[in-house]
């Protein structure tokens, strides 16, 4: 009998397998996925998981980084196979090298790997197999393969603890039985994650086919995507550059023979594209979100290579601990053997002085790169924002209102400036950033950042109904809905509350009622919501 426990499990499990093995020799002519899964049920699954990460402040939400970071992701989606399918591209503190796609087509990338990166075309390249992960329906699947699986499995763990048991009513010694249900257990959880792996394996080689000719046709060099492979695949030996490697790469690892097949699909492309083609051209505006609006993006991002150490570099001190550890850290990549430090280095150090409340150092920094690179958006409007943290409001109104008749829709210019306008806590400045705010107002009914501002600046101007209604959906738009519905019912109460007012506020309640409720449900507390930061 002792002998049959362990025979029972191997057989349970390969009978797992077994099932599973003899599907894989059928063609795979589609997924039954979408019959498990709606694409409005998908959407509302990545809309949560967004509200989560900014109710934790995970999420870099910065106006010039996300221009940059959605210019790129939709010239990739209007290039793949897919451009009809909805994207969200999303940008993560986290310095470890990652990035994925989930649900909804929701594509989030790490800090860390735009850090790692050495131009452009690497970060799109991984943003193109992420693409390309959804266009193939990867996600969906991977959603199919998950529910199938667990219930052969959990029978055939069931079936092995069972026999195991029966050695143990049998007469078996010690803690025979026992340890074999724990085998049991494990093997089969081994089994998940093996078949987990197995399967993502299968469909990386697919990923990388479909993101690399998605990578090409956008116009970026796909020579972009064995690079950073090859980057990874050096970080991942010697962990070097002080950005921690994930568990991804090694369930999932860049190995030689991916490199190469990559680095060979690259040069079949770049002998097919025609001479004299763009580096990158532009996307399609009609593929674009409402609330994206690529001309006051391109307007903020003049050239996309030129771009990139720009972004790079704002994105390392806006995903540092603080501002002095940012400072800190430019220091010592300022004494790193072999390194020769730029002016994108120098504008991260500038941004890092500024926020750390050393303003002097960062003027004179700021200008002397305004001097060599006149016009530039990034740095002008560095000046601008040095220039009110400094509290030198006269200076940065006149930096702000030149930027604003040079850049009219550009959305980073007037967040930023209706931000400078709030921290000056006057009527008077209430109801300046209304104004430079009512323009992006149609657009930006989900943009966490814009809800904010305009909230503060309802609020300076003394029109607090508006200023009640932006900060409850700010508050719902960072993870915190039982706060956004006790805000509005509160506002609810008011008697001065027009007709339109009301049925206005009684309508977002109702849209953010079954929110709550799937909140409750779930187990997430009001008290676990923090309050808003007003």
């Amino acid at each position: 009998m002792r002998i049959l426990a362990p025979a029972a499990l191997t057989l349970a499990l390969a009978l797992a397998c077994g099932a599973r093995a003899q599907d894989g020799q059928l063609p795979d002519i589609g997924s039954s996925a979408a019959e498990m899964i709606d694409p409005g049920t998908e959407a509302e699954y990545g809309a949560y998981l967004i509200y989560e990460l900014r109710r934790l402040n995970l999420l870099v939400e910065d106006p010039l980084v996300d221009a940059w970071l959605q210019g790129m992701g939709y010239r990739l989606a209007a290039s793949s196979d897919t451009p009809e399918h909805g994207f969200t591209f999303f940008m993560m503190r986290d310095r470890q090298i990652n990035a994925f796609a989930t649900l909804g087509g929701y594509v989030g990338m790490n800090a860390g790997l735009v850090l790692t990166a050495e131009n452009e075309a690497e970060v799109a390249g991984v943003m193109a197999h992420e693409v390309a992960h959804v266009s193939q329906h990867h996600v969906l699947r991977a959603y199919e393969r998950a529910q199938k699986d667990q219930v052969p499995i959990m029978l055939a763990m069931l079936g092995a603890i069972a026999a195991a048991q029966a050695v143990g009513d049998s007469g078996g010694r010690d803690n025979s039985s026992g340890n074999a249900s724990m085998a049991a257990v494990a093997g089969a959880m081994a089994l998940m994650q093996q078949r987990q792996i197995n399967y993502t394996r299968s469909n990386e080689s697919e990923a990388d086919r479909i993101g690399i000719q998605t990578l090409a046709r956008a116009g970026y060099d796909p020579n972009g995507m064995a690079d950073f492979f090859e980057r990874m695949q050096r970080a991942s030996r010697s962990n070097s550059g002080g950005y921690q490697v994930p568990e991804y790469l090694r369930t999932h690892p860049v190995t030689t023979t991916r490199i190469s097949e990559t680095r060979q699909r690259a040069g079949r492309l770049l002998q097919e594209r025609p001479a004299g083609t763009a580096a990158v051209r532009a996307p399609s505006p009609l593929l674009l979100p409402g609330s994206l609006s690529l001309a006051g993006a391109d307007d903020a991002l003049p050239g996309r290579e030129e771009t990139f150490p720009w972004a790079r570099e704002r994105l390392r001190v806006l995903s540092a601990v603080s501002a002095s550890a940012a400072v800190l850290e430019y220091q010592a990549m300022a004494r790193a053997p072999g390194n020769q430090v730029d002016d994108a280095q120098r504008y991260g150090l500038a941004l890092a002085l500024s926020r750390a409340g050393r303003h002097a150092e960062a003027e004179r920094t700021l200008a002397g790169l305004v001097e060599r690179h006149p016009g530039d958006l990034w740095l002008e409007l560095a000046q601008a924002e040095a220039a009110a943290l400094a509290r030198h409001d006269a200076l940065a109104t006149e930096r702000f209102e030149s930027l604003l008749r040079r850049h009219p829709e550009s959305r980073p210019v007037r967040l930023a400036y209706s931000q400078a306008l709030g921290e000056r806590a006057t009527p008077e400045a209430g109801r300046r950033a209304q104004d430079v705010l009512r323009p992006l107002l149609a657009e930006s009914g989900d943009d966490p950042l814009f809800q904010r501002n305009f909230a503060r600046a309802s609020e300076l101007a003394g029109d607090e109904v508006r200023a009640s209604e932006a900060y409850a959906e700010a508050a719902f738009l960072n993870g915190r809905a039982v706060d956004a519905l006790n805000q509005l019912d509160r506002l609810k109460q008011r008697e001065d509350l027009t007709y339109y007012q009301r049925a206005r506020i009684e309508a977002r309640m109702a849209a953010i009622t079954p929110v709550v409720l799937e909140m409750r449900r779930q187990g997430i507390r009001a008290e676990e919501q923090r309050p808003d930061m007003r």
